[in-house]
């Protein structure tokens, strides 16, 4: 996840503005930003962090975005209240911070979440996206749990040694084609290991011209040229999620 020019492959991008539409919940040992739509659904979606963290307007308005589109999103603190990174820490220091902040180790967090959704919004179709290191998340809770019935990893960092073919649900993979952190050669590997031993429907896509982050970092009016892709990466989440959830 990490290379010595530049231990981690996070900038914060372009911070969103914006002032979130939702509220900040008490889920058990963490908290939580939920947002709901207009409308009354059983349909919910679990909005996994970067390392920036839950309170990253980014994120904030990604949760945001599938409430407009009919969606209960959470965005849960998966940190469990420690610190997240911040672009100004050393970065020297980065794979020490990381080594606290497994994402493969999140069942508690999973757990309790999937609890509320179920106790609290009365959610019974469920979905997971994840950005960066909640990408990683995403792949273990798609091995995971089957109540997870669409599954979206943004950019998720992956190895040469990861098989994440076991997934339980379908799950759609974006990733970026001039990501330094994610070669092409990886993603490859990963659809070579889907096609071969994957039972549930996948997809692989990878964004001509884009950058790690893209969906959830980029600001369409900032980047005009990005444009097409920004929009092109959250309609194909949404659209995803449509399909089987």
């Amino acid at each position: 996840m990490a290379n010595e020019s530049r231990p981690c492959p996070c900038d914060i991008g372009d911070r969103f503005d914006c002032e979130g539409c939702g509220q900040e919940v008490e889920v058990e040992h963490i908290k939580a930003y939920v947002c709901k739509p207009a409308a009354s659904t059983d349909k919910a979606v679990i909005v996994i962090h970067d390392i920036f963290g839950w309170q990253l307007p980014n994120t904030r308005y990604m949760a945001d975005m599938l409430a407009a589109n009919g969606y209960i999103a959470i965005c849960p603190d998966f940190f469990a209240g420690r610190e997240a990174w911040k672009p100004s820490n050393d970065w020297s220091k980065f794979d020490d911070w990381l080594k606290t902040r497994d994402a493969r180790k999140i069942n508690k967090e999973a757990v309790a979440v999937l609890k509320y959704l179920k106790e609290w919004c009365g959610a019974k179709k469920l979905g997971v996206i994840g950005f960066c290191w909640g990408g990683i998340a995403v792949y273990h809770l798609m091995m995971t749990y089957a109540e997870f019935k669409a599954g979206v990893s943004l950019y998720g960092l992956i190895k040469d040694s990861d098989d994440i073919s076991n997934l339980l649900n379908p799950t759609f993979f974006i990733f970026a084609e001039k990501d330094d952190f994610i070669p092409l050669h990886q993603v490859n590997l990963l659809e070579q290991k889907l096609k071969k031993n994957c039972k549930v429907n996948y997809e692989v896509k990878i964004y001509p011209g884009q950058t790690h982050g893209f969906v959830h970092r980029r600001r369409e009016g900032i980047n005009p040229q990005d444009k097409p892709y920004i929009e092109e990466g959250r309609k194909d989440m949404i659209s995803w999620l449509n399909e089987y959830i």
